[in-house]
């Protein structure tokens, strides 16, 4: 669902990603059933009381933990940060570093009441975004650490555009990217918005 995150369905899976791909697919409608299940199985765990409870959903190790869930059926390099460069995304040497960063300074959102918990997680899941640590499902892991975040707060789960319906112009994907795009120039709004619609 973000730019350069989620596959078009009808790509064919390239050289590079067959290289660090784990199972033997020939088409990027198998990889995308199969990483959706790994997801599936990611979240269900998440959403568990006893992970909830835990007290480093906001550090990099459970990030790390959270992605090599997602992704450990379908990619060689799931829960570790990549290592070439990438537009969008920050250079690879700097990226443990951003994560410590983003991850400290929601929890500390949490701490302090910066923002509303819903806006809290929506800016957690766009720093990660804009930094892309990962080769493959940054959106979806900044999605999910923002449910994580929400949840464990006890608060009504965002629903990433799945309530818009079709009375909303343009596709959720186009509605998400732009709002997006909105928040790379400061303003949350619309962002937090798609979020909760």
């Amino acid at each position: 669902m973000t730019q350069a995150d989620d596959p078009v369905p009808e790509a064919p899976i390239t050289a590079e990603e067959r290289s660090r791909l784990l199972p033997s697919l020939s088409t990027r409608a198998q990889l995308d059933e199969i990483e959706r299940l790994n997801i599936h199985a990611a979240r269900v765990w998440a959403m568990r009381g006893a992970v909830l409870r835990r007290g480093d959903l906001l550090t990099e190790a459970f990030s790390r933990e959270l992605h090599r869930r997602m992704f450990n059926r379908t990619w060689r390099d799931a829960g570790r940060y990549r290592t070439t460069a990438r537009d969008p995304g920050w250079e690879p040497g700097r990226i443990a570093e951003g994560m410590r960063m983003f991850l400290d300074d929601a929890e500390g959102w949490l701490r302090f009441s910066t923002y509303p918990v819903h806006e809290a997680a929506v800016r957690l899941h766009h720093r990660l975004v804009t930094m892309h640590p990962w080769s493959e499902g940054n959106g979806r892991h900044g999605r999910l650490i923002a449910d994580i975040m929400v949840a464990s707060q006890g608060e009504r789960p965002l629903t990433w555009g799945s309530r818009s319906g079709p009375g909303k112009a343009g596709s959720a994907r186009a509605r998400y990217v732009g709002a997006i795009r909105t928040a790379d120039s400061g303003d949350f709004g619309p962002l937090v918005g798609f979020a909760l619609g």
